[in-house]
């Protein structure tokens, strides 16, 4: 009979965890190898100090009266040139969260290969990589383009890009890095759970995970050796972000900001989007789930609503301010959900599926770095301009709402240049081909006429 390392033995022996060897000499090798690796790499002091939290309620709101609407600035051009000088400095970086899977768009791949151009079919990730290739050529300065994965996304997004040639990126400029992930524990008794004989159940420890990964697989330190000082954040399934706008960004470097946000104002109190709000004297989210309806409602003199800075998930983060939240004592912290988890009993030899919770999954949220800035900033961006999310098949922030806000900008970038575009025609226009309306002015025919479906690349 094969046994398990002792020093494995001991170790789960310690925390009440070593049914999960049960069946060890009916696995082969490779299963073994792997089970060691898994359990390797997680924290079972963690683990129960988590468990230990289960029953304590959520975090609530503090008092109204430390709630405060949080100021907001306008765009301006006026910080363009210290956001260029970085851009030719090779300080800012661009990370895209991709560990998503295209399930809600009818979609069995992941999210940043769904073909979302209205007229050329171009993939979310081909956009946002053609948007970082323009980047260093208008700048003359490679941008380190960080793409975040999932154990679910990984290898299809990295074959992707190879098959693709990195989309005219070069490829040390491109890193992979994947999110990490954490073991659901049985409700009742704190047990690791297993998706299969050999394997524990491991979910992803969500958005907030994009940046504890940063530091946990060695890239913060390599970025910021390499000279990078700010991280630009956005999400794959965002096609019209402006990547490293530098007016934002240079307006983050001169406020000497750790977290800075744009915000898209809300209108109407029953859209579903987190709002940042001046909390405790802090910059925080509060979830459209957790908002009071008296403060969702509440409006100012003007009638527009008091709560209104929707959070579109762009944020540029000093590399210093991610340090500090990824380590030691500032650490992001895990929040404890509840769930229905189906997972195999070892004892048994059977699948067990609950018709009730019963297990518990912990997840990071990335608005948890926000209130441990000491200096931050908001400025205003809008949907039309820079918020297209595709989330959905139908309906609001569907596949047809994308390409219709794609082409809408597109249409009036070109009106703005004197090109005069039939009705109903769509348009669409390459990040390779210009990354702003002035830039798509300058590369223009004088006398053209758009009245068939164009895709300028």
């Amino acid at each position: 009979m094969i046994s398990p390392p002792t020093d494995l033995v001991h170790r789960l022996r310690r925390h009440q965890q070593e049914h999960v060897l049960i069946g060890w000499d009916r696995m082969t090798a490779a299963e073994r190898a792997h089970l060691v690796d898994q359990l390797a790499g997680v924290d079972l002091t963690e683990l129960e100090q988590l468990y230990a939290r289960r029953d304590e309620p959520h975090t609530a709101l503090p008092p109204r009266d430390l709630i405060a609407p949080l100021t907001v600035e306008q765009p301006t051009d006026a910080a363009v040139a210290i956001g260029e000088e970085a851009m030719r400095n090779g300080e800012v970086a661009a990370l895209v969260v991709a560990g998503g899977q295209g399930s809600r768009l009818g979609f069995d791949k992941p999210k940043g290969l769904f073909p979302i151009g209205p007229v050329s079919g171009a993939t979310l990730f081909r956009i946002h990589a053609e948007k970082v290739m323009a980047l260093g050529r208008r700048y003359g300065k490679p941008v380190p383009f960080l793409v975040m994965t999932s154990h679910a996304t990984h290898a299809d997004t990295v074959e992707y890009f190879e098959g693709e040639h990195y989309f005219g990126l070069m490829p040390e400029q491109v890193q992979f890095f994947q999110q990490g992930t954490m073991p659901a524990l049985d409700l009742a008794t704190g047990k690791l759970l297993l998706e299969k004989p050999g394997e524990l159940f491991l979910s992803p420890n969500g958005h907030g995970g994009t940046l504890t990964a940063l530091t946990d697989t060695g890239l913060l330190p390599e970025l910021k050796a390499a000279g990078v000082k700010h991280v630009f954040y956005f999400q794959v399934d965002n096609p019209l972000v402006h990547v490293c706008d530098p007016a934002f960004v240079g307006r983050h470097i001169e406020t000497r900001a750790e977290v800075s946000s744009k915000v898209v104002f809300k209108d109407d109190p029953a859209e579903k989007v987190g709002i940042l709000a001046e909390i405790d004297r802090r910059c925080g989210i509060i979830e459209y789930s957790d908002m009071p309806a008296e403060m969702n409602e509440e409006r100012t003199a003007d009638g527009t609503l008091a709560f209104r800075a929707g959070n579109p998930a762009i944020h540029c983060f000093s590399v210093e301010f991610l340090e500090r939240v990824t380590t030691g004592v500032d650490r992001l912290a895990y929040h404890v959900a509840r769930k229905k988890v189906e997972h195999y009993d070892p004892a048994t030899g059977e699948t067990i599926t609950s018709e009730s919770v019963n297990a518990l999954k912990f997840e990071l949220f990335v608005f948890d770095a926000l209130p441990l800035a000491d200096r931050w900033l908001a400025v205003q961006t809008t949907r039309e301009d820079e918020f297209a999310p595709l989330k959905n098949a139908t309906g609001n922030d569907s596949i047809d709402s994308c390409r219709r806000l794609m082409t809408d900008r597109a249409r009036r970038w070109l009106a703005s240049a004197g090109v005069a575009v039939a009705d109903g025609v769509a348009v669409e226009i390459a990040p390779s081909f210009a990354l702003d309306a002035a830039e798509l002015a300058d590369k223009l025919p004088p006398g053209l006429v758009v009245d068939e479906p164009m895709y300028l690349s």
